[in-house]
């Protein structure tokens, strides 16, 4: 199967953004039926937002396992 690039809207911000023919093909190679409806800004930017304050999520974990660890 060959692959195009197309032109998505984000469904976040509105401005239009491209789905490249090689981003469409790793897509597919892990299985994944469904388009990006983000542009790369607001996909980055919900992943961050998403990650609580330090960044990451394995230390979001450790400092709730950690917290409850010391309330009993």
């Amino acid at each position: 199967m060959s692959f195009q690039d197309k032109s998505i809207q984000c469904s976040q911000c509105g401005t239009t953004f491209t789905f490249t023919a090689g981003e469409r093909r790793f897509y597919e190679s892990k299985g994944l039926t469904n388009e990006p409806g983000r542009c790369p800004q607001c996909r980055k930017a919900r992943k961050q937002q998403n990650r609580g304050p330090s960044g990451s999520w394995s230390s979001y974990a450790s400092r709730a396992m950690l917290s409850r660890e010391y309330q009993q």
